[in-house]
């Protein structure tokens, strides 16, 4: 990848891996447009813009709203974009995900917003992927979508929304190929954000770092394919 001459999209980037992979590629010189629901609240970014001005783009984005999601397209009209991470998601209450417990209306904006919006984004922005030389679409995915390493249970909004979205990719590395873009899924593991609590195993610097070393070594012959941060394949 040329990071002197690259653009990256992020999606989620105020906090959390998505504002990690906005910091982590603005530090190897790629110019980042940083989406996110709320800038104004976004303070973590903000600081991080003043470290790179000239570089670091800040939108608002609300990826439960389709319509902006087209209104950003029109309006990074004639951008040439390498890159775009589809970070941002939702963990929905536990207790509304278990059986017998299921809030139906917080699993539709799950689906929405982890399965639905992703789609949307390849749609709204492929033409801005096509001008570029990487041309790769990534969606933050999580191996809670795998149907094999679901030995669990329970879950349902999440689970689902995830192993949609790994078949949303899985038909866009079919459906963009002749566009030469390619799809890649990734799995962060199980990071100290806000979703996954302080207990978690990994920090987002070391999940980041993990997931552009899987970028990094992506052809196209690796479209569709799911990975784990840490490089390995993630069964379906």
């Amino acid at each position: 990848m040329n990071k002197t001459t690259s653009t990256i999209l992020i999606t989620g980037a105020n906090r959390g891996l998505g504002l990690e992979f906005a910091a982590q590629f603005a530090a190897d010189n790629w110019r980042i447009i940083a989406c996110c629901r709320q800038p104004d609240h976004a303070e973590s970014l903000h600081t991080l813009k003043n470290t790179y001005k000239d570089q670091l783009l800040v939108h608002k984005l609300d990826l439960s709203d389709f319509a902006a999601i087209d209104r950003l397209a029109d309006t990074l009209h004639g951008e040439t974009i390498d890159l775009i991470i589809n970070n941002a998601g939702v963990y929905p209450p536990a207790q509304q995900g278990e059986f017998g417990r299921i809030n139906y209306d917080t699993w539709l904006e799950t689906l929405r917003i982890n399965t639905l919006a992703p789609l949307k984004m390849a749609e709204a922005f492929v033409t801005h992927l096509e001008r570029s030389r990487l041309r790769m679409f990534a969606i933050i995915t999580s191996k809670m979508g795998s149907v094999a390493d679901n030995g669990r249970g329970g879950s349902y909004p999440y689970r689902t929304s995830k192993a949609a979205v790994n078949m949303v990719a899985k038909s866009l590395a079919i459906d963009l190929a002749p566009r030469h873009i390619t799809t890649i899924l990734l799995h962060p593991g199980w990071v100290q954000t806000r979703m996954g609590g302080s207990g978690a195993l990994i920090s987002a610097q070391q999940s980041v770092a993990g997931m552009r070393a899987v970028l990094n070594r992506i052809t196209p012959d690796d479209s569709g394919k799911f990975f784990a941060y840490a490089g390995q394949l993630i069964p379906w």
